[in-house]
């Protein structure tokens, strides 16, 4: 297993945007880009796929793989997540990938880690409300306007850019033989309360981009 599925786990930091991702409104989903074409040498395609996400939080990596998993079960592909084989304490590296790939027989790795993310905050103003209470008075055709109006506080909107890359290796050979990349823009107030569905548009977009490659071999499920 190549050691570039490793290199940059540590400098992940991706906790606060998929584990705690705060309601987001996305602006047309992941757009994926392919950064190295199926290698020639490649020996796919694979029905047996091992999936690792490389983030800083053990719960965006479970959250993250258990979608691409769903995923890659529908296509008809077996999949194991390596958050299923592993805890908290577990330490990812080759020695560990490689012991993994080896119980469950995989044929291939799929690794998802970050590349890049930006984000950018400004305080926007609320939609003011109002109520109107008309009476009439006595004179003709006048009234009486009582106006009252209510302005919510100052909230926080922000604006972010992320870049997530995809990277499949070869079980026997060891080789990476396709990659992509998924760029993000979306915007989220600063509110509580995770929006799953980002997790599962990524998911689906990496498995798209694999099925649209003739890496995946297995059966697509009618469900």
């Amino acid at each position: 297993m190549s050691i570039v599925i490793i290199r940059r786990w540590l400098q992940t930091r991706i906790l606060p945007l998929l584990a705690g991702l705060l309601t987001a409104a996305c602006t047309g989903g992941p757009q994926v880009s392919t950064t190295q074409p199926v290698s020639t040498a490649a020996d796919a395609p694979y029905g047996n796929v091992l999936v690792v996400a490389l983030f800083d939080s053990f719960d965006a990596r479970r959250y993250l793989e258990k979608e691409i998993v769903k995923q890659l079960a529908v296509s008809g592909v077996e999949a194991t997540a390596m958050t299923e084989t592993t805890d908290t304490q577990t330490i990812i590296n080759r020695d560990t990938v490689i012991d993994r790939v080896e119980k469950s027989g995989a044929d291939a790795v799929l690794v998802t880690q970050l590349v890049a993310f930006e984000t950018r905050g400004k305080a926007k103003d609320a939609n003011p409300q109002a109520t109107y209470n008309v009476r009439p008075t006595y004179w003709y055709n006048v009234f009486e306007v009582e106006l009252a109006e209510y302005v919510e506080p100052q909230y926080v909107e922000w604006t972010n850019e992320l870049a997530l890359s995809s990277d499949m290796f070869s079980a026997a050979t060891r080789e990476k033989v396709w990659s992509i990349q998924s760029d993000w823009n979306f915007k989220k107030k600063l509110e509580p309360g995770m929006d799953y569905s980002v997790i599962v548009d990524e998911a689906k977009a990496i498995v798209g981009a694999a099925k649209r490659d003739k890496l995946l071999d297995g059966q697509e499920s009618q469900r």
